[in-house]
């Protein structure tokens, strides 16, 4: 999608924030808990699990960026978060973040923070034995959550089934407490709507259209279907990579999201805690 100015982004989207924003009100209306800090505790669906608003991404351009600041200065953004009261860490295979997340954490109490990672296992057998490994590189008991990484076809929940059952036993074990997918096309992404072996989704949404699955429109609809049938949901790219990349969009871009009232929490891929406080800061500010 083609760079926008932030005055046809606005022209062309009031409607539709407008709409998302009254969809947010009308669900606090009805009872559900209002937002009003990043740091807020949240319910993902019918998992149950709880986790902060925002999050911590280790996954900028496929985690380089967060590799790239070494460990020294990663611990310190990740204890700085912890300390600002955000739980929730994002990481995966794919991001060679694993070992950078278990020692940051090292010495933390394993109830103050939330974890979600990924596989790309394609076959059940490299599946079982990624969620040992990820759990002996984690240093943890269980994960979190466990997404199968990257989907790309309309046809994943068949030709991925034995993976799936593979996470559904580990989850019966309580080895991974709660299951789902990101996408990478708005194909898999509109097949996984129905889906009931989704307990949370992992997907792209900003209202630029930036490192997206499809139109913001389209998008955000397929995220409300999946959050009222009870699953959590999770953003990401919402300052698209770095490709949103000024103070005023950022703060449009989180203004939208928070107003969607179908995104539970997400995440964001942080190198310094100064674009930690920045970003809570500017939650703060959508909210009021």
């Amino acid at each position: 999608m083609a760079e926008i100015s932030r005055r046809q982004f606005i022209a062309g989207t009031t409607a539709a924030v407008g709409a998302a924003a009254f969809a947010g009100r009308r669900a606090f209306a009805d009872g559900a808990k209002k937002i009003t800090s990043g740091t807020d505790i949240v319910t993902l669906g019918r998992s149950g699990i709880k986790t902060s608003v925002l999050g911590v991404g280790t996954g900028t351009h496929g985690g380089n960026d967060q590799v790239d600041i070494g460990q020294e200065a990663f611990t310190r953004m990740i204890r700085h978060a912890l300390e600002r009261g955000i739980r929730y860490i994002d990481t995966a295979d794919m991001y060679k973040t694993h070992l950078f997340v278990r020692l940051a954490l090292k010495g933390v109490a394993r109830e103050k923070y939330f974890i979600q990672t990924k596989t790309t296992a394609k076959h059940p057998e490299v599946a079982k034995a990624d969620i040992e490994r990820f759990r002996q590189e984690l240093r943890i008991d269980h994960l979190d959550t466990l997404l199968m990484h990257c989907m790309t076809t309309g046809s994943w929940q068949t030709d991925m089934r034995p993976v799936m059952d593979v996470l559904q036993d580990a989850k019966a074990k309580g080895r991974v407490r709660a299951v789902g997918i990101s996408c990478h096309g708005f194909e898999p992404l509109a097949a996984s709507v129905d889906c009931d072996w989704i307990d949370v989704q992992l997907a792209r949404i900003n209202p630029f259209g930036k490192i997206m699955d499809g139109e913001p429109a389209d998008v955000a609809a397929l995220l409300k279907k999946m959050h009222d049938s009870g699953r959590g949901v999770l953003g990401m790219k919402i300052f698209g990579e770095g490709q949103i990349d000024t103070p005023e969009k950022r703060f449009e871009s989180l203004k939208y999201v928070l107003g969607l009232g179908s995104v539970d929490a997400f995440t964001i891929g942080f190198v310094s805690t100064e674009q930690i406080d920045d970003t809570l800061e500017m939650i703060a500010r959508a909210l009021a």
